[in-house]
């Protein structure tokens, strides 16, 4: 057992970290290898002195979520991974307001705002990622925006402090806040909703499910949308239109569903899927003259 080994269980517990696990088990598209250091958390404090302990010893971190909007690459990541997911997952619900932590699955906070007659998680119920995650992207779908619930959001700073920050000093933009580009860790958020009826909000989610179902390969590993929406445009009609429904490479293959998400048919490398976007954006850039912009975050890659 290494030093730093025996100094992350010393701080999160020794049932919290696992050397060379498996990133591909703790993400949707069940791609990629290892991380030197696996690390789960139960606590802000045990958070903040993991990241302050990795800062001190100059060693790479990432923190990851339930790992939705990710490809890992096939050597894996050589630092440590942070996962704020299992035991970082609280929910509660005050009135109108909720407040989760950073870990909360956005399908369990809209079921819990469900069971307690509030409106406005409707759309949320159906994207694949946690609260931390949404908050860094500002998520949405079908015209509903993380920004439009969101009263205050708690961040970790760089320098090791705890602050919660109004709605409106967020720089929500489209998949975009201030969280990275000041390098926050989202801790967790407290979020405004509607009064409603159970009955008339749960047959709305399902109203989005089945319209999402229908309309996206949910049956498949993927990574979500792969490509940002260019503006002016859809991303998914560009690809579909440069010929490109069914396209694969290895076990990466543009959904013939709908051709904005690159799917893992089985097997598939981060190889795969990073030389499948890559063809997808030098042909649609020669058809149209767009640029698309991968939305998928990557982790571990060289370049």
């Amino acid at each position: 057992m290494s030093d730093m080994e025996t100094d992350l269980m010393s701080i999160c517990g020794p049932e919290s970290v696992k050397s060379q696990e498996l990133l591909k088990n703790h993400t949707t598209f069940r791609i990629g290898g290892p991380a030197a250091f696996f690390v789960s958390t139960d606590s802000e404090e045990k958070l903040r002195r993991t990241v302050e302990y990795c800062k001190d010893k100059d060693v790479e971190y990432y923190v990851l979520g339930n790992g939705s909007n990710i490809l890992v690459s096939d050597e894996g990541y050589p630092g440590v991974v942070i996962q704020l997911f299992d035991k970082f997952n609280d929910i509660r619900c005050d009135g109108e307001h909720i407040y989760a932590r950073a870990g909360a699955l956005l399908s369990r906070i809209a079921n819990v705002a469900a069971k307690n007659d509030l409106a406005g998680l409707e759309a949320a119920a159906g994207i694949p990622g946690t609260l931390g995650g949404a908050m860094v992207m500002n998520a949405g779908a079908y015209g509903f925006e993380m920004k439009d619930v969101t009263d205050y959001v708690r961040v970790l700073t760089p320098e090791g402090d705890i602050k919660d920050i109004a709605c409106e000093d967020m720089d929500f933009g489209y998949r975009h806040s201030c969280v990275t580009d000041k390098g926050y860790i989202v801790l967790g958020a407290e979020l405004v909703l509607d009064p409603g009826r159970e009955e008339d909000i749960r047959a709305r989610m399902k109203e989005l499910k089945d319209q999402r179902s229908s309309k996206q390969p949910l049956e498949y590993p993927s990574a979500g949308s792969t490509f940002k929406r260019p503006s002016g445009h859809f991303a998914g009609k560009l690809i579909m239109d440069a010929g490109l429904r069914g396209e694969r490479i290895g076990g990466a293959q543009v959904s013939e569903k709908h051709c904005g998400f690159v799917i893992n048919r089985g097997g598939a490398t981060a190889a795969d899927v990073m030389a499948l976007i890559e063809r997808i954006q030098d042909t649609v850039k020669k058809e149209t003259g767009v640029l698309l912009e991968p939305e998928i975050k990557r982790l571990g890659f060289k370049s």
